[in-house]
């Protein structure tokens, strides 16, 4: 009896990912460590001083977390309701955060109680933060007001009410002391002076703001709302310089690295996309679970920390690197030890012993081996074989079909394996390596369950969908056709202006050379 041979699934190539720097940079990143909070995190905040520690705002407490920690080194948690956008100051000593009953309360980092608190909002501050000169708080409400505050004698310095719905996000110049931003969700952002009683500029992003950052020289500021980021060119009055929209819902949140080259956002659609501050393209991106509320990055970038809106919190350090100057350098065996008797060729007094090859079979394999026709068909017919390895449920199909046995495996199932194998069918129909053998077996499930079609509303729909499906694929190649004629016509018209420049061009020359004999 002759050996079994396995199927022979067809191998496709694949494009190979383009290798840069960010990419190996990027993923020079441990496994992410997760951390549970209470609620939706909102806010992540560095301390801008070693060790680094990182503030983190979810539900109605302000966790404090160190750079490897992963159980909370302290907690703020003096709040009647929810907490906001928990911020330290330049120094790393005073923490400042917001609150749903309207109220500011500054903390001393070493403490618990807070230092002050400041009243005069009416609705939830979803937005605080210092100025530069460390000893003023600005902060941006719910009640469409932005105010400042002045920390020594917890007093308002101004107020503005400028904006005409919520304000949700801001920062503060890091080059001038009296400067701050606000965006808000009537799509605008306003840029504040503190010597000044009405904004200095205002800037229309077209959505609803969700974070506005502002680069270490203060002369370009990013914005981000709907699925758009935005960076404009303050010293030329708010002139927009880019417009990306790389993401394919609601971008939350912005950051930049320590070097101000690249920038990071959020958003949403679950990734974390890395732009180039030179070229705006995006050099890198990451995939997390659920969808993103706040990032932050290490003043170091030694550590990545992501918020979600299911109370995670995902933390990614850098890998330590791997080269050490002062460990002694393990010797290597030399390139011969592994070549060494691979060129070696048996004389005729030697005996060769063949070491037997295990062959290990897939089970439908093994099912095909046992002539299972049907069994090796529901084997490929798993989910995760259908949807990360089609070629190889095509390839049992088209053994199936040389062996004449397709049909009978088809057959007699019930109506969620039918669906199964529409679905599959309809979905990869269209792909030019798959069509030959599911054009073959899209016939032979037409035939054998027409006599049920309009007993099940499920297969019914199925059964429309490839029809769609097998419809759309026909219009374009209609259309190609179509476009194939009209540049073979091109191609000829382009053929016959050549030949008749090439017959013109020897007209030319053999008159010409009847002209020059004739003066001889």
């Amino acid at each position: 009896m002759a050996t079994y041979k396995p199927v022979v699934v067809q191998a496709c190539p694949k494009l190979g990912e383009r290798i840069t720097q960010d990419t190996l940079y990027w993923r020079g990143y441990k496994t992410p460590v997760q951390i549970k909070e209470f609620g939706a995190i909102n806010k992540i905040d560095f301390s801008p001083v070693p060790p680094y520690n990182y503030a983190v705002t979810a539900s109605s407490r302000v966790h404090v977390y160190g750079r490897y920690s992963q159980e909370p080194i302290k907690t703020f948690s003096r709040f009647r309701d929810a907490a906001y956008c928990a911020t330290y100051r330049d120094d790393g000593r005073l923490l400042v955060a917001g609150s749903e009953e309207g109220n500011i309360c500054l903390f001393d980092v070493s403490g618990k109680a807070p230092l002050r608190q400041f009243k005069g909002h009416t609705k939830p501050v979803h937005l605080v933060g210092f100025l530069s000169g460390k000893y003023q708080i600005f902060s941006g409400s719910d009640d469409y007001s932005s105010y400042l505050w002045d920390i020594p004698s917890a007093t308002e310095i101004i107020s503005y009410s400028e904006h005409t719905d919520y304000v949700r996000c801001g920062c503060a110049s890091k080059v001038n002391a009296d400067v701050f931003i606000t965006g808000s969700y009537d799509h605008t952002v306003k840029m504040f002076d503190a010597r000044t009683k009405s904004s200095v500029m205002t800037i229309e992003h077209g959505q609803p703001v969700e974070s506005v950052l502002l680069f270490p020289s203060g002369g370009l500021l990013v914005s981000a709302g709907g699925r758009y980021v935005k960076v404009w060119d303050v010293l030329k009055g708010g002139q927009l310089l880019v417009s990306l929209k790389n993401h394919h819902k609601t971008v939350t949140c912005l950051c930049l690295n320590s070097s101000g080259q690249r920038l990071l956002s959020g958003s949403l659609d679950r990734h974390v996309k890395i732009y180039s501050t030179t070229s705006y393209k995006v050099v890198h991106s990451f995939n997390y679970a659920t969808s993103i509320l706040s990032l932050a990055l290490s003043p170091e970038d030694e550590t990545i920390v992501v918020g979600m809106t299911n109370g995670v919190l995902n933390v990614k350090h850098r890998k330590p690197d791997e080269k050490n100057e002062n460990s002694p350098k393990k010797r290597q065996p030399a390139y011969r030890t592994y070549v060494k008797g691979k060129t070696y060729m048996p004389k005729q007094e030697d005996f060769c012993v063949s070491k037997p090859v295990k062959r290990v079979l897939r089970k439908y394999d093994k099912l095909l081996r046992s002539f299972q026709s049907s069994k090796a068909l529901d084997a490929v017919m798993e989910p995760p074989i259908m949807l990360h390895t089609p070629e190889v449920t095509v390839a049992v199909m088209q053994e199936l079909h040389r062996r004449g046995t397709l049909r009978s495996a088809l057959a007699g199932r019930d109506e969620k394996q039918v669906n199964l194998l529409l679905t599959f069918v309809a979905r990869r129909v269209i792909e030019p390596r798959f069509t030959p053998v599911l054009v073959t077996v899209a016939d032979m499930i037409t035939d054998i369950y027409q006599p049920v079609v309009g007993q099940s509303s499920i297969v019914d729909k199925q059964f429309l969908k490839l029809q769609q499906a097998i419809g759309k694929e026909i219009d374009y190649q209609e259309e190609l056709l179509e476009v194939l004629g009209m540049m073979d016509t091109l191609f000829a018209t382009f053929t016959k202006k050549r030949d008749t420049r090439l017959e013109e061009n020897k007209n030319n020359g053999i008159t010409e050379i009847i002209g020059t004999n004739r003066k001889y």
